[in-house]
């Protein structure tokens, strides 16, 4: 009986051994499982982040799915937005702004081989149920202009100012007018390649002539490229504006004309009755520009509605990567990120934009982005 007994427990003791073993096994199975579930998972995390960042530079890159980069873009914008101060002037007067050694580089190479513009375009009207098709040469109430000669390239942008709407004016009319004219007298026998001014005052007189008045006003930025001295010549009134960008810097930009805070200088056609209260401007208040471009430069010409919502900082960023290219389809995808990034910040109602910023230096709230009319024109200079 006692040895039954013996024989019992040391079997009961072998079981309990044995199952004490096997949860051990387990527990610890359990543990290194945990530990490479972890390790993987981290690692995961990693490459996931990595993956991103790698998506994150390739859409910055090339800008080739619009809906990644809007938002993408929009992010690094809102995060690194700083106050953007573009320069503003009173009077018309030349402005040239390069680095010396750009300047040096560039009057080497301007008597090199004659560079010329690839030019694409892209914008959106702020209120596209009212402008629902597309109209070559307009966005809404902003207008645009691109062509070329044997001699020169020449593009320009115009904004409608749309407070002549309560007066039932259309504001776009106007500067579509005035576009289109210069684009027309730019493959006339008299024109000069070197003043932009007299192109844009010619086009301001052939408006005044019309038999039914064209009434309304506008900003507008007009630049030409004279390839047998690789030479840029721009003139500006308002602020629509021009950006030269070289090696990740700005080397070049347009000055800002305005009265008063978010009152630009405009060339304007009142309605009768109404000169006295109505600002108008001459093209001869233009501030004119001339600067040596060299192959690799990027321009960008454009209204407000794209440097009131995005920064300088964000539009070097992002066009830099430009630098260089000739193929148009390429181009246009960077011309595609500027406008739809400038469209969906300008509806942000808690983006710091440039135009809050200034809004503010003027003791002003007006926070979020400034819904307008956006018109980009991209322009890679190659030989």
């Amino acid at each position: 009986m006692n040895e039954y007994l013996d024989n019992a427990r040391r079997s009961i003791q072998r079981a309990m051994n044995q199952g004490y073993n096997s949860l051990s096994e387990a527990v610890n199975m359990a543990r290194t499982m945990a530990s490479r579930t972890a390790t993987m998972a981290s690692r995961t995390a990693t490459q996931l982040c990595c993956s991103l960042m790698d998506l994150k530079a390739l859409v910055l890159q090339e800008a080739l799915a619009f809906t990644g980069s809007v938002g993408s873009i929009e992010s690094t914008s809102s995060m690194g937005s700083e106050p953007s101060s573009r320069p503003s002037m009173s009077s018309s007067q030349y402005a040239i702004h390069s680095t010396p050694s750009s300047q040096s580089q560039s009057t080497s190479l301007s008597t090199s081989c004659p560079l010329r513009l690839v030019s694409v375009v892209c914008g959106f009207p702020k209120d596209i149920d009212m402008y629902p098709n597309y109209s070559k040469g307009q966005f809404g109430e902003d207008a645009w202009f691109r062509t070329s000669t044997p001699k020169a390239d020449a593009l320009g942008v115009a904004d409608g100012v749309g407070g002549w709407r309560v007066y039932g004016i259309d504001p776009g009319q106007f500067s579509r007018f005035l576009m289109r004219t210069c684009e027309r007298l730019t493959h006339t026998h008299d024109f000069e390649a070197t003043r932009p001014e007299r192109l844009l005052a010619r086009a301001y007189c052939n408006l005044l002539e019309q038999k039914k008045p064209i009434l309304g006003s506008c900003t507008a930025c007009v630049l030409t490229l004279l390839r047998e001295s690789n030479t840029l010549y721009a003139a500006n009134i308002g602020d629509s504006g021009l950006l030269v960008i070289r090696d990740g810097s700005i080397v070049c930009r347009s000055m800002e004309q305005q009265h008063h805070f978010n009152t630009p200088f405009q060339l304007a056609v009142p309605p009768p009755g109404h000169g006295l209260n109505v600002l108008t401007d001459g093209p001869e208040c233009a501030a004119l520009l001339q600067f040596d471009i060299q192959c690799g430069d990027i321009l960008i010409l454009a209204t407000d509605g794209v440097y009131d919502n995005v920064c300088e900082e964000t539009l070097v960023r992002v066009l830099s990567h430009a630098a260089g290219v000739t193929d148009p389809v390429k181009l246009q995808t960077y011309a595609n990120c500027v406008a739809l990034m400038a469209r969906s910040l300008s509806f942000h109602p808690s983006h710091d934009s440039p135009f809050s910023q200034n809004a503010r230096r003027h003791n002003i709230d007006a926070p979020g982005g400034k819904p307008d009319d956006i018109t980009v024109i991209l322009a890679s200079v190659v030989a």
